[in-house]
């Protein structure tokens, strides 16, 4: 007598332990994933690095660029077209501009090799290393990156505006403390095109259509803001304040106050923002957060009064928004413009101390 195969099926596994299992398998693809990148962009660097000493120096150019199109060939028909004679002179390109391997190691944990071939054109040693190191920090995506040179992110810092070493003190102290200064995450102008604003409006149109397009708003704030409040309630002695925008900035750890301005700036926005800033500090800051830092958006500033109000000594930046994105060609020179004035700046503030 022959025995019968049960039929009942098997018991299904548990959902949450599928899901567990499942996100395991996940999390090591991806470790795997981010780790075979990494050890393929060190690996480039250092073909790029041999060739660019070894062949390609000034001693020994025309030797290189005979040797270099054969060393492809033989390599493409080894190893396949990653190593064509392009790629070979784009991964010397690589070695050339990340010359620090220190450096370069603790960028490759975020940053894929895709990410370094955007970074590569930048010819500014400085602006370079600002988006390398913004890009890690942020976890950009290729796209995001990007999305900022082109933006010009880096020429609308505050940090652009600073000496040169002040600029390469404040990026190492980010790279090497993982922290941000105030420089590195103001910026002027701001760019509000997503907020579809047209012809005229009034501040409660703009304040309106922030808070409807809050999470573009905050990609545009910059790294670390979050979202606190709206008309921030503000009661001193028997009177109501109300401050148009609230947040807070993680990177920073303190609170920023943003008042909207339909407008140029006006030397009496500087003591209300003061007065705004003075009772957050005093009511609202909590033991371990540094000073709240104030934000005045106008749609036109007057540099002189700007300068002569010394606004940066009571934690104000004030900034102009631009409702649409200007020609390329626009936005360059007027960033350029404000460099120059920034630079005139700084010297004249040199010469009044001697």
């Amino acid at each position: 007598m022959t025995r019968r195969r049960s039929s009942v099926a098997s018991p299904a596994a548990p959902s949450a332990l599928l899901g567990d299992i499942r996100a395991l398998i996940e999390a090591a693809r991806k470790h795997a994933a981010s780790t075979v990148n990494s050890e393929l962009t060190m690996l480039y660097w250092r073909i790029g690095q041999r060739i660019h000493t070894q062949v390609l120096d000034g001693r020994r150019g025309a030797y290189g660029k005979e040797v270099l199109p054969t060393l492809a060939a033989q390599l493409v028909k080894e190893y396949g077209n990653s190593f064509a004679e392009q790629n070979l002179r784009r991964m010397v390109q690589f070695a050339a501009t990340f010359p620090d391997e220190q450096i370069l190691v603790s960028l490759i944990r975020e940053l894929s090799w895709t990410h370094f071939i955007a970074l590569i054109p930048l010819k500014d040693p400085l602006q370079r290393d600002y988006y390398a190191q913004m890009a890690s920090a942020e976890r950009w995506s290729v796209r995001t990156l990007r999305e900022r040179i082109d933006s010009m992110l880096y020429e609308r810092t505050a940090l652009s505006k600073k000496p040169g070493e002040t600029i390469a003190q404040e990026l190492a102290t980010m790279r090497d403390a993982q922290r941000m200064s105030p420089a590195l995450v103001m910026r002027d102008p701001y760019i509000l095109d997503f907020l579809g604003l047209r012809d005229t409006w009034q501040e409660g149109d703009l304040e309106a259509a922030i808070i409807r397009e809050m999470e573009s708003f905050l990609l545009e704030l910059g790294a670390g803001f979050s979202f606190v409040a709206r008309q921030k309630r503000i009661p001193i002695d028997d009177e109501d304040f109300h401050l148009d925008l609230l947040f807070y900035n993680r990177k920073l750890r303190r609170l920023v106050a943003v008042e909207l301005k339909v407008g140029e700036f006006k030397a009496a926005f500087k003591g209300q923002m003061e007065l705004y800033l003075r009772w957050l500090d005093k009511h609202e800051r909590e033991p371990e957060e540094a000073s709240p830092l104030g934000i005045i958006l106008c749609t036109g500033k007057k540099r002189e009064q700007i300068e002569l109000l010394e606004l940066d000594k009571s934690g104000i930046h004030v900034a102009e928004y631009l409702t649409a994105l200007p020609p390329r060609g626009v936005l360059v020179e007027r960033l350029q413009q404000a460099t120059q004035r920034a630079q005139l700046q700084i010297e004249q503030r040199k010469t009044d101390n001697e």
